[in-house]
């Protein structure tokens, strides 16, 4: 069992932020932070905008607490719309994605626990944006950083009739 043995503390001026024309990543506590325990990040998102495609962990559960406006989470099949201070956990293997709802923004404070060595992950998603990544290097880091990414339907239907 992963446990966090000294007490980690970023202070929201030394966290990296990463920014995109439609989200803002800010990189909190990574897996080697916290012992292995978890990775935490808040991530920002502007009106509707996506935050996560479909995707599954094989080996941890990821918690989503809305710190701000308004958020749509698919787990599974059901896709649910989360308010300011509510929570959702989705379990190992289960499919899920993030956005803004339709017409809200979001902010979101992430938590993966067991943790997952994820700042390269969303490095390299920063990287893939401006054009110094390719997918294909993505798609080879699945198993790196264990997101395992995935079709839904479901997914796809709601985001369109946004």
């Amino acid at each position: 069992m992963s446990m966090i043995v000294e007490t980690a503390i970023v202070r929201e001026v030394d966290a990296e932020t990463i920014i995109s024309p439609t989200a803002t990543g800010r990189l909190l506590l990574d897996s080697s932070d916290t012992g292995g325990a978890l990775s935490t990040i808040r991530m920002t998102l502007t009106e509707g905008a996506d935050g996560a495609v479909p995707h599954h962990h094989t080996t941890s559960t990821e918690l989503f607490y809305v710190l701000e406006g308004k958020a749509r989470i698919l787990s599974g099949e059901q896709i649910v719309t989360l308010e300011r201070g509510d929570v959702a956990a989705v379990p190992p293997l289960t499919p899920h994605a993030f956005a803004a709802a339709p017409g809200h923004t979001a902010d979101l404070l992430i938590v993966v626990a067991p943790g997952i060595q994820r700042f390269d992950y969303f490095r390299l998603l920063d990287r893939l944006r401006r054009g110094e990544a390719t997918l294909e290097e993505l798609f080879e880091s699945q198993d790196l950083y264990d997101n395992h990414f995935l079709d839904s339907p479901a997914w796809t239907r709601d985001r369109q009739a946004s």
